[in-house]
């Protein structure tokens, strides 16, 4: 009896890391990783790279991204990164089909059996009509913003819809995010939950002192926000928290546009001495960085489910978060940390308890209950996969 044929995937990743933004998207690249180990798959992976109009595209911003290699192999995955014309601020609406066109003409004369959108915007419209054209069945999954912004957004948000009625299958990051999903339209019976992995090898309890010594922190109370600096991340709202929170040090590891504003802020309430901007830390880095931490503090307006949550609580650190997203299916222990009030009160209060009765790293870590794992992430994805083929 033959073996069955494998499964030709066609993956469209607009979030995908490359040597210009290598932190950018490394949860899909993880993911996709764990679906190329999987038995009888035979993955392509399209990560188009938007650039906007001549001459905006020759500005320094964007002259890293010219450079990147049209095919490349990237952690052993073979990777396209084929151009669109990107129209800033304002051509969000534009972007599926122009992701489209520059996916079909990157494989034109590859065959396949199924198409995958890592990313519910602009990556699943344009994998709907990357499957119309060549006769496919398509999955998308949403993560966070691509449905609390892009789904509400007039410009988008009929495209979001379109896309989750013409799939052959969806997938969410949380069973928050299928009932986001639910709430602008798309029916959560077709709707699958795949929560994220972590590597444990890499994000596991350690030495405290031992991670504070290697990085260069003294034994002051000391809380992270892992993340961009940008509104949206909250962490105006953790500087405004420090005044009742004497002795504390906050650590942010991140880049954005709100870092000005948020030294101004500091240096106002008068804590600027205990903010300290890290600016962006490689993912080499940041299990030493969630281990020197009391607690990972992370107020978000909107979230899937954040992997720097995932990754501090295997790493023995508690949390404080806001009721965002998934928050609620991942701080289901007391140990895990507090689901909080987007309040500056609110946030001193949950840290304070932390400080006065730290958790064990081992029960903090042990709290995921093994529900986050790479291998369960890539096996499921591939019975997705299947089943959106018919297979």
């Amino acid at each position: 009896m033959s073996a069955a044929p494998p499964l030709r995937v066609l993956s469209i990743a607009t979030l995908f890391p490359d040597a210009a933004r290598p932190n950018f998207g490394l949860f899909v690249e993880k993911s996709l990783r764990a679906l190329a180990a999987q038995p009888g798959i035979e993955l392509t992976i399209v990560a188009p790279v938007g650039l906007p109009p001549f001459p905006l595209s020759l500005h320094k911003r964007y002259r890293a991204l010219r450079a990147l290699p049209r095919t490349e192999s990237w952690n052993g995955l073979t990777v396209l990164r084929p151009r669109f014309t990107l129209i800033p601020r304002v051509g969000a609406r534009y972007n599926p089909a122009k992701v489209a066109r520059t996916v079909l003409a990157a494989v034109h004369g590859i065959a396949f059996d199924v198409v995958d959108a890592q990313f519910f915007y602009p990556d699943g419209p344009a994998a709907m009509r990357v499957g119309a054209t060549l006769g496919l069945p398509y999955s998308a999954k949403a993560r966070g913003a691509d449905i609390s912004h892009f789904g509400h957004d007039p410009a988008t948000r009929s495209q979001v819809i379109e896309a989750g009625e013409r799939a052959a299958g969806l997938l969410a990051v949380s069973s928050a995010m299928r009932g986001d999903m639910a709430a602008i339209g798309i029916d959560p019976a077709r709707i699958a939950v795949h929560y994220t992995g972590v590597d444990g090898a890499r994000f596991s309890p350690g030495d405290r002192a031992a991670a504070r010594t290697a990085l260069g922190i003294d034994d002051a109370p000391a809380i992270l926000t892992v993340g961009a600096l940008i509104q949206r991340k909250g962490q105006a709202l953790v500087i405004e928290a420090l005044p009742a929170l004497p002795r504390v040090h906050y650590w942010l590891a991140g880049a954005g546009e709100e870092e000005g504003r948020y030294r101004a802020l500091a240096a106002r309430l008068g804590v600027e001495g205990r903010v300290h901007f890290m600016g962006p830390i490689a993912n080499a880095d940041l299990p030493q960085l969630y281990r020197a931490a009391d607690a990972v503090v992370m107020p978000s307006a909107s979230e899937g489910l954040a992997n720097a949550w995932v990754e501090a609580l295997a790493c023995g650190t508690p949390i404080v978060i806001s009721d965002a997203g998934g928050a609620a299916e991942l701080v289901t222990s007391p140990v895990a940390g507090s689901i909080v009030e987007r309040t500056s009160v609110a946030i001193a209060e949950a840290v304070r308890a932390i400080l006065a009765n730290p958790p064990s790293p081992a029960n903090v870590a042990a709290s995921l209950g093994g529900r986050f794992d790479w291998d369960r992430n890539g096996r499921e994805l591939a019975e997705h996969l299947r089943r959106c083929a018919g297979r």
